[in-house]
């Protein structure tokens, strides 16, 4: 399911800031195949749930990420939807936590932004130093944290049988945007035809350029 606005900044347009700065994103990925031996990925067409078409403009920003992953794993976009070979269902999911960082944006002895997830409480553990501070290591700040995933459900058009599944799932300071979720889609599909259940970690470069051009 669509993960309703949260903070997602596809639907508002801004678009990965800062996402100049990352060389790659990394997820965890889990497929489940069924494909058929020896069939073609062939043509395909996006199936929408109720509540995606209710919110026609976020999901259009989201097939749109995801087209490249189905172009690299070898699928095209049916010129006819009714002689489509398969439906592709895709959905996005992004929470935002505030975490609780003790050294805030000037780091400490454990490295940058060390924190202790996920919430800030004033007073916590309590310190001569008033509330906020936390057993003399420095006052505490509050950042968000956000955790991603995207999933890829593929169908026979004409029998509806599933014939593959995947799940992406990444976390991080930024909120995403459509680059992160790019990467993550490609991710995704990284292992089509194959389906591997057991989680493992796909890396995707990201170029800066692109990255920072689908900001503006």
């Amino acid at each position: 399911m669509l993960s309703l606005r949260l903070s997602v900044t596809l639907a508002a347009g801004v678009l990965l800031g800062g996402c100049a700065s990352l060389n790659q994103v990394s997820s965890d990925v889990v497929g489940y195949g069924a494909w058929p031996s020896g069939r073609a990925p062939g043509s395909y067409v996006f199936e929408r749930l109720p509540s995606q078409q209710a919110e026609l403009t976020l999901q259009q920003q989201l097939e749109d990420a995801a087209r490249p992953a189905l172009a690299q794993a070898g699928f095209t976009p049916a010129t006819d939807a009714a002689q489509a070979g398969v439906k592709v269902q895709i959905s996005m999911r992004n929470v935002r936590y505030d975490r609780l960082d003790y050294w805030g944006p000037w780091g400490g002895p454990w490295g940058p932004g060390w924190s202790w997830p996920y919430r800030r409480y004033p007073g916590f553990w309590g310190s001569p130093w008033g509330p906020g501070w936390g057993a003399g290591w420095g006052p505490a700040y509050s950042s968000p944290w956000y955790e991603r995933e995207v999933s890829v459900i593929i169908r026979d058009h004409g029998g509806s049988q599933v014939l593959y599944e995947s799940h992406a799932r990444s976390d991080g300071a930024l909120s995403g945007g459509s680059a992160l979720f790019e990467a993550m889609f490609r991710a995704a599909l990284a292992d089509f035809p194959q389906g591997n259940p057991s989680p493992r970690r796909v890396n995707v470069p990201l170029d800066p350029q692109e990255a920072a051009a689908k900001a503006q």
